[in-house]
């Protein structure tokens, strides 16, 4: 399992936590600031666990959201003026680029420069093969966070991440796809290819973690 134990920033300066909760307070509603808050506290209790920069996941755990305020034409709107690049599942499901104009606003608008923490933002919906110890981490609260309570298997989920991570985002992927496959939605394809990875990297094949757990 990858370790990052490098500092948020080169100066080794912390980020203003309480700066970035207010600006964040303004700017989502009061369920989504809630569950920002959630996915920073459970964040943080991962990285305790699994010996990864408590700053790292504090930071990012704050900012994974950063820019779900915006609609979905917003975001297309703002990629397209900062040139970020878009694939076009992603421009036929524009609310999934809140991650990666998430990044984009965590470095231009709160200064962060810790590429692992924009890459951590970056991923944290869609989930991708071979995740760095963060970007699980941060993929993992998201889903499990307190505040959490209508995705399947929450509480074999949220024992899981902290035994074995991986199995846990192997679980949570499984459990997406899942979901998407029985409403009418479509899935990223990143998300396959990541529950693809999992499935041989853990050895669970086709088999749901959270579902072994249960037997």
């Amino acid at each position: 399992m990858k370790r990052q134990n490098e500092k948020t920033e080169a100066s080794g300066q912390k980020p203003d936590y309480n700066e970035i909760e207010t600006r964040l307070s303004k700017l989502q509603n009061g369920r989504r600031f809630q569950h920002t808050l959630g996915v920073t506290y459970t964040a943080c209790a991962l990285a305790m666990r699994y010996g990864c920069d408590l700053d790292q996941a504090r930071t990012a755990g704050l900012l994974h959201d950063c820019a779900k305020h915006y609609s979905g034409i917003e975001l297309r709107e703002i990629a397209y003026r900062k040139h970020i690049n878009v694939s076009r599942f992603e421009r036929d499901h524009t609310p999934l680029l809140h991650s990666k104009v998430g990044a984009y606003l965590a470095r231009v608008d709160y200064g962060v420069t810790d590429l692992s923490i924009l890459e951590a933002i970056r991923w944290h919906t869609t989930g991708k093969p071979d995740m760095t110890l963060l970007e699980k981490i941060i993929f993992t609260a998201d889903y499990i966070e307190p505040n959490r309570d209508r995705a399947p298997h929450l509480p074999e989920l949220r024992a899981m991440a902290f035994q074995d991570l991986d199995q846990c985002v192997c679980g949570i992927l499984a459990d997406t796809k899942n979901y998407l496959s029985k409403n009418p939605k479509a899935m990223d394809p990143m998300t396959l290819d990541a529950l693809a990875y999992y499935q041989s990297h853990t050895g669970s094949g086709e088999n749901n973690p959270t579902e072994k757990e249960t037997v």
